[in-house]
C-alpha cells in the first residue's frame, strides 16, 4: 500500500523559510517521480517541484524558480522540498505526489497517482 506522509508545514511571515518532508512507503522513491503540488483555497492545484528518481533532473514552476529546491535521501526514501524567501503567494496545501510513471508534463498534477493527505503552509505579509 503506497502511502505518502507530509510534514514541517506551518506559518511563516513572509521571507521566511520552511523545509517540507515526505516520508514514502509502499513504492521506491529512486525508482518514481515525485512531485510537489500545492492548491490555494478556490485555484487549481499547481505542481510546484518534481524531480526524477534517479534524482538527476528537477523541475520546477517559474513561480517558485529559483526559491524551492527539491531534494531526495534515497536511504529514508524521502523527499524533501525547502522553500526559501516565502511569499503569501506562497500558501497554500502543499501534498506531495508519486508516480511510477508520467504521461503529461512534469509538472502536471494528474501525472501523479499516490498522495498524500498534505500540510498547510502559511505565509502572512
Amino acid at each position: 500500500q503506497v502511502r505518502l506522509v507530509e510534514s514541517g508545514g506551518g506559518s511563516v511571515q513572509a521571507g521566511g523559510s520552511l523545509r517540507l518532508a515526505c516520508v514514502a512507503s509502499g513504492y521506491s522513491v529512486p525508482h518514481a517521480w515525485t512531485a510537489w503540488v500545492r492548491q490555494a483555497t478556490g485555484n487549481e492545484p499547481e505542481g510546484v517541484a518534481t524531480i526524477t528518481g534517479g534524482g538527476v533532473y528537477r523541475y520546477y514552476a517559474d513561480s517558485v524558480k529559483g526559491r524551492f529546491t527539491i531534494s531526495q535521501d534515497n536511504a529514508r526514501n524521502t523527499v524533501y522540498l525547502q522553500m526559501n524567501n516565502l511569499t503569501p503567494e506562497d500558501t497554500g496545501m502543499y501534498y506531495c505526489a508519486a508516480a511510477r510513471t508520467i504521461a503529461a508534463r512534469p509538472l502536471t498534477a494528474q501525472n501523479y497517482n499516490s498522495w498524500g493527505q498534505g500540510t498547510q503552509v502559511t505565509v502572512s505579509s
